[in-house]
């Protein structure tokens, strides 16, 4: 642990005097203050004169408004500020010749890594609280509701969780830093694993789900096994994906009338009759306990990748000019 705090310091130096890190995130503040003000704006009007309803306040993040909400657009290209903290973040170093001259004073070579990639996540985290604050008070202007203890919590959640989320693909990035001699490349190898995971992952699960468990046609009309049969293959297919991993998890946790992650439920004859007690919204715990598994995989997926770059820096050659 060596030298580990001078590089942070470095590195969050680095950041925030960088231009990419300003454009970025300017670009998330103007996303996400046009999406709270549509959306504020949406639910000042529908809420005139009736009474409030509990936890409007959350609907801020999870109303998508005339274009989308603030969960999805994180969810979708939250990814892209991983990818560029981090695709050129060894590799840089390599081209400028600084790599070797570093690591040629009293410092660990682990804390390279690990210095990076806490600066990341450090920036991360930043980025992500900032914005949320700067919603949360417009949102506070614009619907004249001030959120509540639990919503608070919730909030708190989803926050790590979003953290969690980018994490990983800083982790990817800082991998294809390592791997890659080249600033190019790396971010082309990134964008590319983005690009699958968003796109052709949730086609290739359709594909499957149709191949091997087909929807067939009977004289009553649709099989309901082949069905479900149909949702768990293509369901257990996607959540390979860290996206879907993220947007089960910050859906279920910040919208409390939301009993599960699932998109299709089997429900027998007493669950139909007994329909009205699912109104309600759950509780705190009961929603976490939902949404656990989702957060561990996320924490797991983020530290095997870190793991891995860890292991390949650890391991390559470094010459020293």
């Amino acid at each position: 642990m060596h030298g580990i705090f001078t590089i942070f310091r470095k590195e969050m130096e680095d950041h925030f005097s960088s231009i990419r890190f300003l454009l970025i995130s300017a670009l998330i503040v103007m996303v996400g203050v046009i999406i709270a003000s549509m959306v504020g704006m949406g639910i000042q009007e529908e809420s005139k004169g009736m009474a409030k309803p509990t936890f409007l306040f959350l609907w801020l993040f999870t109303s998508t408004g005339k274009l989308f909400s603030f969960v999805q657009f994180i969810g979708f290209f939250g990814p892209l500020i991983g990818i560029f903290l981090g695709f050129d973040s060894i590799n840089r170093e390599r081209v400028s010749r600084t790599l070797s001259k570093l690591l040629s004073q009293p410092i660990y070579r682990d804390s390279v890594i690990n210095a990076k990639f806490l600066a990341g996540v450090a920036i991360i985290a930043i980025v992500l609280v900032a914005i949320v604050l700067i919603i949360s008070g417009l949102g506070i202007r614009l619907i004249g509701v001030v959120p509540g203890s639990e919503e608070v919590f919730r909030l708190v959640i989803y926050l790590i969780a979003s953290i969690l989320y980018i994490a990983f693909w800083l982790g990817i990035s800082i991998l294809f830093s390592v791997i890659f001699r080249s600033t190019a490349t790396s971010a082309l190898a990134s964008l590319a694993v983005w690009i699958f995971f968003s796109f052709f992952l949730g086609l290739g699960a359709g594909f499957m789900a149709d191949a091997v468990a087909p929807i067939g046609q009977s004289g009553t009309g649709v099989d309901p096994s082949a069905v479900i049969k149909h949702e768990q293959v293509q369901r257990t297919i996607s959540l390979f994906s860290p996206m879907t991993l993220y947007n089960d998890a910050t859906t279920t946790i910040l919208d409390p009338l939301r009993k599960t992650t699932r998109s299709l439920i089997l429900m027998g004859p007493m669950e139909r009759l007994s329909l009205s007690r699912f109104q309600s919204p759950l509780p705190l715990l009961q929603s976490l306990f939902i949404v656990i598994p989702h957060l561990v995989s996320l924490v797991a997926i983020s530290f095997l990748c870190f793991g891995i770059c860890y292991l390949v820096f650890m391991r390559q050659e470094i010459r020293t000019v």
